[in-house]
């Protein structure tokens, strides 16, 4: 490699940082160590301060030093980052991050990985399963599932697929509480909610073709959509969710489907999540391209 370049001297710089000295850098570059002390040094020159003190036992980073080697660390892996994707554009490789939400990652995502490796065995897949909000364009993640309308952002979506609501009880809690037979009725029941950020406070319903909604209360709100599901199971309250949460519970008749003919029949959607542009790498494509193809399937 050329170290008379700027990213040359960067990777020197950010390699001396990481190797802890100066002869140790200059064997991870295949260099001499007064090589690297002249490129140091030249770097310096340009920029007109001090980087590094050195001393006889020790490298210590001055304040500038500490801010260059920052900004050197983003741009040597902005430039990585798009020299892969350029490679990847024949033979899709490398690392890719997914995030999706509990629930949802176990039933639908997690099913796929083994066939998406299968057709791309170039791919890593690192897969993180909660319903936290990640931050893609802070580098936590690749490709993001996200549940909802979005808001307006600089990232690209992709619609791969949506889901349906349904309010549900375990026949324990029905047995013990009485089963509500009109949307009224849930205000005297212990319905159980979600308290993520987006989260509707009030459950929507139909009437003879007229919506209406309806604040619920209950004594357990959770950011989970699994968890609440669980929690219905074990007869702690109705809740709200979306059905590919409830689907196996539903056949096996853990939980009840209630009010079905109040259900207004609104349409949740899925989308994947991610950093568009020319310079997106060939993994993150193809992986979205793979859910779009099996959640139509």
């Amino acid at each position: 490699m050329d170290f008379n370049g700027r990213s040359g001297e960067m990777l020197v710089f950010v390699t001396v940082a990481e190797q802890g000295s100066l002869s140790a850098a200059a064997r991870a570059l295949g260099l001499t160590p007064s090589a690297v002390s002249r490129i140091i040094a030249r770097t310096e020159q340009r920029l007109g301060t001090r980087l590094l003190l050195r001393t006889t036992r020790a490298l210590t980073f001055t304040a500038e030093g500490e801010a260059y080697l920052r900004g050197a660390r983003r741009i040597l892996a902005d430039l990585a980052e798009v020299e892969e994707a350029i490679a990847d554009q024949g033979v899709p490789r490398g690392r890719l991050r997914v995030s999706a939400a509990l629930g949802h990652g176990r039933m639908t995502i997690v099913p796929l990985v083994a066939a998406f490796i299968a057709r791309y065995p170039n791919i890593t897949v690192d897969l993180s399963l909660g319903d936290e909000v990640v931050d893609i364009l802070g580098g936590q993640a690749d490709v993001a599932v996200r549940f909802g309308h979005l808001p307006d952002s600089p990232l690209t979506a992709r619609r791969i697929g949506e889901t349906g609501q349904v309010v549900v009880a375990s026949p324990a809690y029905l047995e013990r509480h009485g089963t509500p037979q009109q949307p009224e009725d849930l205000l005297q029941h212990n319905c159980l909610r979600f308290n993520f950020r987006r989260a509707e406070p009030n459950w929507p319903f139909i009437r003879e073709g007229q919506g209406f909604s309806l604040k619920v209360c209950g004594n357990i709100a959770c950011s989970s959509g699994e968890a609440l599901a669980q929690l219905a199971r074990e007869g702690a309250g109705i809740t709200r969710i979306g059905e590919f949460s409830v689907t196996e519970d539903l056949q096996r008749g853990d939980l009840v489907p209630l009010l079905q003919a109040f259900n207004p029949g609104d349409r949740e959607p899925i989308h994947a999540v991610f950093v568009g542009g020319t310079a997106m790498p060939a993994r993150v494509r193809v992986f979205v391209d793979f859910l779009v193809e099996q959640h139509s399937m």
